[in-house]
């Protein structure tokens, strides 16, 4: 009889240790950490032991996501409030850019708006390429990755060097006029696998704030 019998008799009859539960001692088995021999019901507890532990951390690797997406979800409201209660298009802009630096901790932030009328010293109002704008256009989605060779590097002026990682967001609907680019030292900060909900409502916030003031 093959070991694939045994263990195929052992599940189709699970009533078999009831049968003859003095096997459950006698049948000893290797430890699977100390090396010696335990009975059998002994390991089933380790099995199980096992088994709770890696439940529990689990549950415990859940509860912490849940934690840091309240967390996250708390600073887009305060954005989102801050936002509507801006008056015009430069308090929009300081806000937008407050919130990322001190609650989302993005140390570099830079917003590009084409297409719309903007007051005449906006910075966001800032000549753009037909090159980045075709690059943004064709983005349908934000995109996080390395600096390195972005189209939209050079938004960042004499930080654009120390760049190593982007978050690049699409501002506007079916019709895009804006990006918004997020910019980190640490080339971890953003990278290719990451999520982009949150990163996608800011850029959604983006677009309504800035159509409504311009």
């Amino acid at each position: 009889m093959k070991e694939e019998d045994i263990a195929g008799f052992l599940r189709s009859h699970p009533q078999f240790f009831d049968h003859y539960p003095e096997l459950l001692e006698t049948i000893r088995v290797a430890h699977p950490y100390g090396g010696r021999a335990i009975p059998l019901a002994e390991r089933q507890m380790v099995s199980l032991r096992e088994r709770v532990r890696a439940l529990e951390a689990k549950l415990a690797e859940l509860i912490q996501i849940g934690e840091d997406n309240d967390a996250i979800s708390e600073r887009v409201h305060r954005l989102t409030v801050a936002l509507l209660a801006a008056r015009d298009f430069h308090t929009l802009a300081q806000a937008l850019y407050f919130h990322l630096r001190e609650d989302f901790a993005v140390p570099h932030v830079v917003l590009r708006i084409w297409g719309r009328t903007l007051p005449g010293d906006s910075i966001e109002a800032d000549a753009v390429t037909d090159v980045q704008r075709q690059a943004a256009e064709t983005m349908g989605g934000p995109q996080c990755g390395p600096a390195a060779g972005s189209p939209f590097l050079d938004w960042f002026g004499e930080t654009a060097p120390h760049l190593r990682s982007l978050a690049l967001v699409p501002v506007g609907g079916t019709t895009l006029f804006g990006l918004l680019a997020l910019g980190s030292e640490d080339a971890e900060r953003f990278y290719p696998e990451m999520g982009t909900l949150y990163l996608r409502r800011i850029g959604e916030l983006c677009a309504v704030g800035v159509s409504a003031r311009s």
